[in-house]
C-alpha cells in the first residue's frame, strides 16, 4: 500500500482548501553501496547542461540519479523504459532502499552564506481553479510530455517540486516540527562540488505530522521551480480511474518568511542567430552599444540598465552587447496589451513578445532556442555554436507572487529561484 494517500500512519485532517501534504516512504541510497551521497546526487534535470554536466555526472558514480532523471538511450521512446529498468535495478541490488515507515522529511541546504530548511513530503494535488498551488510561468507541452512518460514508466517522482509559502515568522507549527528536527542527529550529511551542505531527517512521530498537516493546511503555495513537473502530476492524476497515490506529487515546502529564497535569471541561447544579425535586426529599434568584460562587469551594466526599463545583454562573439531603451512604437506594437502593465514590462514579455516574435523571428521551440541557467554557460554554448547568448536580469519577486495570485502567467523560464533542492537525497515510489 502507498503511504500517500492511505490511512497508515497518516493522520485524519479534514480538508480546509489549503495545501495537504501527507508522509510517505521514501526511497533513499544506502550509502555504503556507493561511493558517496554526493557523488550520486544531482541538480534538477532542467539545469544539468547537456551534454557536458550530464558526462561528469554520468563519470562521478555509475549509480548518480542523472541516469534516471534524464537517461540516455538510443532513442527517446526507449529512455523511460530504460530509467525504470535502472530504477528496478538498483533496488534489487540494494543500491536503493524504502525507508521502514512513511515520514515527511526536513531538508537543510547550507552554503554561499545562507541557510534554507523545509520540508518534502507528497502533496495532495489541487486543480489550478481551486488557487491552493500557484503557478506563474507557462510550459512546453513537449517537456511536459516527456515528463510524463518518465514517471509512468517509473512509477515514481523522482525530484521534489520547490514550493514557497509565508508563515508569521513565528517558530511554531511546521517551523517548530523543522527547527526541532534540524537540533537533531541527520538521516544523512554530504556536502556537493558547489560548497554547499546538504542534511536531512526524518520525522515519522504520528504528532509531529499532524502539527505540520494542520499548519499547511492554512497555507497556498507559489510554484517556485518546478512548473513542468506540477503539470505532469496533475496530467497523470487525471489519467487515473480511481483514488490512489497518483493523487500526491513530492514536494519540497519552504517558508519564505523564515528562509527567503534568491531569484535569479534564466538565459536564452538562440542555436541559428548569430550575434552580428541580431545586432543589425535590433539596430533602430533598441539603443544597441556594447560593453567591456569580463562577464561579471558586463552583467554589472545590464543591471544598472535594467533598473531603468527593458534590458538585455547579447554575448556568443566574443564581445558584449547591451541592448535597451526599446522604442515605444515597438513595444506598443508587439506586446498585448491586454494584459496588467507589470506582465507587459517584464524583460521576459518583452524578450518573447518584441524580441524573439517581432525582430528577430525566431520560434519558441527546442531546436531554436535553449534556457540556460548559468550564464557563463550560456555565453560558452553560444560561442560554441556561433549562435546568441541573450542574458537577462532577475525579476523581483513580489512582482512573481503579484502576477500568480492575480493568475496571470508569466512567460516560461523566466525565473530561477533557489537554491534548488538537490536530486538524489530522496525519491518517492508510487509502488511501496
Amino acid at each position: 500500500m502507498n503511504s500517500a494517500g492511505s490511512s497508515e500512519g497518516t493522520p485524519a485532517i479534514p480538508p480546509r482548501g489549503g495545501l495537504d501534504l501527507v508522509p510517505f516512504k521514501g526511497v533513499r541510497y544506502v550509502p555504503a553501496r556507493v561511493g558517496s551521497l554526493s557523488a550520486v546526487m544531482s541538480p534538477p534535470y532542467d539545469v544539468v547542461v547537456r551534454p557536458d554536466g550530464q558526462d561528469h555526472l554520468e563519470s562521478a558514480d555509475p549509480h548518480n540519479v542523472v541516469r534516471l532523471i534524464l537517461p540516455r538511450a538510443p532513442s527517446p521512446s526507449t529512455g523511460p523504459k530504460q530509467a525504470a529498468a535502472t530504477l528496478d535495478g538498483w533496488l534489487a541490488q540494494g543500491v536503493l532502499a524504502v525507508d521502514p515507515e512513511p515520514g515527511l522529511y526536513v531538508y537543510e541546504q547550507r552554503g554561499d552564506g545562507l541557510v534554507q530548511r523545509g520540508v518534502i513530503g507528497a502533496l495532495r494535488l489541487t486543480p489550478p481553479r481551486e488557487g491552493v498551488v500557484l503557478p506563474h510561468e507557462d510550459v512546453m507541452p513537449g517537456v511536459v510530455a516527456e515528463r510524463a512518460e518518465l514517471m509512468r514508466a517509473t512509477a515514481a517522482n523522482p525530484e521534489p517540486l520547490l514550493l514557497t509559502y509565508r508563515g508569521d515568522g513565528s517558530v511554531t507549527g511546521t517551523a517548530a516540527v523543522v527547527e526541532r528536527a534540524a537540533a537533531t542527529e541527520p538521516l544523512l550529511s554530504t556536502v556537493t562540488e558547489d560548497g554547499f551542505l546538504h542534511r536531512l531527517w526524518a520525522v515519522t512521530d504520528p504528532a509531529r505530522i499532524a502539527e505540520v498537516r494542520a499548519d499547511l493546511a492554512r497555507h497556498q503555495a507559489l510554484i517556485a521551480d518546478g512548473h513542468h513537473r506540477w503539470a505532469t502530476y496533475l496530467n497523470l492524476r487525471a489519467e487515473q480511474l480511481a483514488p490512489g497515490p497518483w493523487d500526491f506529487g513530492l514536494v519540497l515546502l519552504v517558508d519564505t518568511a523564515r528562509h527567503p529564497l534568491r531569484v535569479r535569471a534564466i538565459h536564452r541561447v538562440l542555436h541559428r542567430l548569430p550575434v552580428r544579425d541580431a545586432l543589425a535586426a535590433a539596430a533602430g529599434l533598441f539603443r544597441v552599444r556594447r560593453v567591456a568584460g569580463p562577464l561579471e562587469d558586463a552583467l554589472a551594466e545590464l543591471a544598472g540598465a535594467a533598473a531603468e526599463g527593458n534590458a538585455f545583454l547579447l554575448a556568443g562573439d566574443g564581445s558584449f552587447h547591451l541592448l535597451d531603451r526599446p522604442e515605444p512604437a515597438l513595444l506598443a506594437r508587439t506586446v498585448p496589451a491586454d494584459r496588467p502593465e507589470r506582465w507587459r514590462s517584464l524583460d521576459a514579455t518583452v524578450l518573447h513578445e518584441t524580441l524573439l516574435d517581432g525582430v528577430w523571428r525566431v520560434r519558441d521551440a527546442p531546436e531554436d532556442v535553449a534556457y540556460i541557467h548559468d550564464a557563463p554557460a550560456a555565453v560558452a554554448k553560444a560561442e560554441r555554436e556561433n549562435g546568441t547568448a541573450v542574458l537577462l536580469h532577475p525579476v523581483h519577486e513580489d512582482a512573481v507572487r503579484e502576477l500568480a495570485r492575480r493568475g496571470v502567467m508569466m512567460p516560461r523560464k523566466s525565473t530561477s529561484f533557489g537554491p534548488k533542492p538537490a536530486t538524489g537525497l530522496v525519491l518517492r515510489s508510487l509502488r511501496v
